[in-house]
């Protein structure tokens, strides 16, 4: 076994997140490093190991490697050399010993001695030390932490100090403990808008500061560090601990739905949590998040618990896991305290599962609402003094008309209470029974609605009230035509003909029209419609001219008659006005601004100006209200103004999830992630993408949840997640499944692209190659040039130089391929091909040839008159020509 295999194994692990996937490629080198009787390869690559298990959630496995490269380095310093960075890891190593109960703290002791003395011996700064020292004192509630602090700020940052972020990350979590919140954000403020590399930032300084933003007035900060830090934490096993603390923020902030989310999403990784202070942590936070859960009214609830070592997933009930996890905290909690000879850490549990919330509810963004209360009762008639059985039923009727359901069910209730002391009469009790048949319907019963309304016709009819059996049979007939019967036209007919011949004052005839008319409309027969409304008297009921003029406007577009549509709901929101204000004309404008704003151009000032009056009619938190801002947003998107947009849109999305209507709020979350990416607020659109995509997938469409996921892959690739290379691959793998090879070229390509600007070469080449292939099958020539370069420069950057070489071959071949019609794109591939091939070829030595293909580019690009990169190829040229010379 080679030097170069075990290094092609190291370069290839580097290319990987720290987990379980990098770990084993390490592992593998080192054993075939170990196979091939290598010592001081063996104890390289073990130092590297080290670093993977201790990143990779596996910081019990670090002790093991830790001390054995240690030793080795002891035995023989002169062969293990690797002194800087085995002083780097004791740092960690010092930390991880306090994370096990069963490993003495005599032992974390002496190592801080021994890390303090080799320090000293190295002329290094005891900086890093001291900072030990305070975190084994904060672990063990030792008074002396606070001393160590001074020591630690006071002592100068050399090449051993921690980063720039994580040093003022671990000031910040003694001072917020310590309750002096406002200096931990004055120490903190200048690493948050710093650029940071480390592996650990910025989500670790973001997760502490959490309570220091709550606790000094910085609610928003708070809820941005939150969504941010977790967003990273959450893939890393190794961040369990840091898991519980946003746990934590969510329960305390009024987020219990988040929190139990993130439960769910790592319960399982409590069965392999890295240490046993991680465990300890997370089953406290989760205990105290499933507290809030069922405080908020769903202690009923069920928690998907994976299976694990011979447990087979189960369902499991909420307060069953909620006493399990916080036993499971305290009990570990104990085994710590009893090794530190104090209560800290029960104490620190104990304080966790009693946490009290610190706000009602923090949203964690604008589109996140807690349902609304119900708003205040307006002023109603005195029901209770009400003892007439007569008057009873006349304010229920009244009521009813006016669409006062809450009056009209608690008179309906009062009849109902004085009926069991004094008998009603044949009328009262058919008009009582037409009553039952409405409450019957707005449960949802239609049926025994029907059957209510048939018996009080029928009374009706024995006692000669022609007109309320007419109107009873008019609702028989309303719902018959609702439940697909077709007697029921029939029957709304009958009425019709009936208070035609036969009007009343109460305007039976225009009403009868309307619930015909609105019928016809609902199955899709405009023109019948018209024919009814035809026949409205505007003099039999005058109060209800804009309910005729809204169903006429409705009829009108749908045969296409869009300007009469439009002319008809004006007058229909003219009449609505006059007779009831802007409440009552909401409807209409509603629908008369959707018209408008859906013409082409987009939404004018009128449509807007609707949008807003509609707004301002009706209550916060009613469903009018929510689909005003839906349509609003909808149409400014729809205009290319995705920045007024996304205001509407969220507020939208809070509507319907208040009221418990989510699934209109779920496609609408896709286009608020659309509205969010078109400004340039990726993490918004990341996070409004990935609530949106869980409810998408079993739709039978896969179109919006292909959206989504898109608009996902960009959000992710703006914010720099190698997620994205992910999403684009599934977009790809769905794409082939419809035979779209354009599309599975064009998401392998964005992988591609994705994956080498993380440094990730070695897989962006297998992205590019295979997009090379995709972009063959769609038949696009330039497609697969590119592909094929890229995929060859990638091979170069891996250090796979023997492969990168034929690969760039084949992407000049490639270029034979493309059409003869178009002679300055053919020129432009043929200059960057050329470009690339001489930087590869100069790498690999073949430096004559590198020199003709640099000056070959640099040709190409004067005939195209592309000054820059003729520039760029011609110091190329110069480099490897004065290369050839020395």
């Amino acid at each position: 076994m080679s030097f170069d295999d075990v290094a092609a194994l190291l370069a290839q692990a580097d290319e990987l997140p720290y987990g379980e996937a990098r770990t084993i490629l390490v592992e593998d080198a080192l054993r075939r490093a170990e196979a091939a009787g290598d010592e001081v390869l063996a104890f390289r690559v073990r130092a590297r190991l080290t670093d993977a298990y201790q990143y990779g959630g596996e910081p019990a496995k670090a002790l093991a490697t830790f001390s054995r490269t240690l030793a080795e380095h002891d035995r023989d310093p002169g062969r293990f050399d690797e002194t800087h960075v085995l002083l780097w890891q004791m740092k960690a190593v010092v930390s991880s010993l306090t994370l096990f109960p069963e490993i003495p703290l005599d032992r974390t002791y002496a190592l801080l001695d021994d890390m303090e003395r080799r320090y000293l011996a190295g002329g290094h700064s005891l900086q890093a030390v001291y900072r030990r020292r305070h975190v084994v004192a904060r672990h063990v509630g030792d008074g002396a932490a606070g001393d160590w602090y001074l020591k630690w700020r006071a002592a100068r940052r050399d090449e051993l100090s921690d980063c720039e972020g994580c040093d003022p990350t671990g000031m910040v979590r003694h001072l917020a403990q310590a309750g002096r919140h406002e200096e931990a954000f004055e120490i903190a403020a200048p690493v948050l808008t710093s650029e940071l590399s480390c592996n650990e930032q910025p989500q670790s300084v973001l997760t502490a500061m959490l309570p220091v933003y709550l606790r000094t007035g910085r609610p928003e900060q708070a809820a941005d560090a939150h969504r941010r830090a977790y967003r990273v934490h959450r893939s890393r096993l190794a961040d369990l601990g840091d898991i519980a603390e946003h746990l934590e923020f969510c329960a305390i902030t009024g987020n219990e739905a988040r929190g139990l989310e993130i439960v769910q999403r790592h319960l399982g990784w409590l069965d392999r949590a890295p240490s046993p202070h991680s465990e300890m942590e997370f089953a406290a936070a989760s205990a105290l998040v499933l507290d809030r859960v069922a405080a908020a009214g769903h202690g009923g609830a069920t928690v998907r618990r994976p299976a694990s070592d011979g447990r087979p997933a189960a369902d499991v009930p909420l307060p069953e896991l909620r006493t399990e996890l916080a036993e499971r905290a305290t009990t570990l909690a104990a085994r710590f305290d009893e090794r530190n000879g104090t209560s800290h850490q029960g104490d620190r549990v104990r304080a966790t599962l009693a946490a009290e919330p610190v706000a009602d509810f923090l949203p964690l963004a604008a589109h996140h609402r807690r349902p609304v209360p119900a708003p205040a009762p307006a002023p109603q008639e005195d029901i209770a003094s009400v003892d007439d059985l007569d008057a009873l039923l006349d304010i229920a009727d009244r009521r009813r008309i006016q669409r006062d359901v809450e009056v009209t069910l608690a008179a309906w209730k009062r009849f109902d209470v004085l009926a069991e002391s004094a008998e009603p009469t044949p009328l009262q009790k058919a008009r009582r029974l037409d009553g039952r048949g409405v409450e019957r319907a707005l449960d949802g019963d239609e049926e025994g609605a029907v059957e209510c309304w048939e018996e009080a016709s029928r009374l009706f009819g024995g006692l000669g009230d022609d007109t309320r059996r007419h109107r009873a049979l008019g609702r028989i007939g309303a719902m018959h035509a609702q439940m697909g019967d077709p007697r029921g036209l029939e029957e709304m007919t009958a009425a019709v003909e009936h208070f035609a011949s036969h009007p009343t004052e109460d305007g039976d005839a225009t009403g009868s029209l309307l619930r015909l008319a609105n019928a016809h409309v609902e199955q899709d027969r405009p023109a019948d419609a018209l024919a009814v409304l035809g026949r409205v008297d505007p003099d039999d009921a005058p109060d209800r001219a804009g309910e005729v003029w809204f169903v006429r406007g409705q009829s009108l577009l749908m045969t296409g008659e869009t300007g009469d549509g439009v002319a008809s709901l004006r007058r229909s929101v003219e009449a609505a006005r006059a007779s009831g204000g802007a409440r009552e004309a909401a409807t209409p404008m509603l629908l008369l601004a959707r018209v408008l704003a859906g013409r082409e151009g987009g939404p004018d000032e009128q449509a807007l100006s609707l949008f807003d009056e509609v707004i301002a009619a009706v209550p916060a938190g009613s469903p009018m209200r929510a689909a005003a801002h839906s349509e609003r947003g909808l149409a400014l998107l729809a205009a290319d103004r995705p920045a007024d947009a996304v205001a509407d849109l969220a507020e939208a999305i809070a509507g319907w999830t208040a009221e418990g209507l989510h699934e209109q709020a779920v496609h609408l979350r896709v286009d608020l992630a659309a509205g969010y990416l078109s400004t340039g607020r990726f993490l918004e659109a990341a996070e409004a993408a990935e609530e949106a995509l869980p409810a998408l997938e079993d739709l039978p469409d896969r179109g919006a949840g292909r959206r989504c996921r898109l608009i996902l892959a960009h959000a992710q690739k703006n914010l720099g997640e190698e997620d994205a290379a992910a999403t684009f691959a599934t977009l790809a793998e769905d794409a082939g499944e419809d035979g779209e090879h354009g599309a599975v070229a064009h998401f392998l390509d964005e992988a591609g692209e994705v994956l080498t600007g993380l440094d990730r070469d070695a897989q962006a080449a297998e992205r590019f190659a295979a997009a090379a292939e995709a972009f063959e099958k769609a038949g696009d020539p330039y497609g697969v040039v590119r592909a094929r370069r890229r995929a060859a420069m990638c091979l170069l950057w891996c250090g796979e130089r023997d492969e990168a070489v034929p690969a760039m071959e084949a992407a000049r071949a490639a270029l034979a391929s493309l059409p003869p019609d178009n002679e300055p794109a053919r020129i432009w591939e043929t200059a960057l091909v050329s470009y690339d091939q001489a930087r590869l070829l100069a790498q690999v030595g073949r430096l004559p040839e590198a020199a003709s293909l640099a000056s070959a580019a640099v040709d190409g690009f004067s005939t195209l008159d592309e000054t820059g990169p003729a520039e760029e190829a011609a110091r190329l040229r110069d480099d490897i020509t004065s290369a050839m010379r020395e």
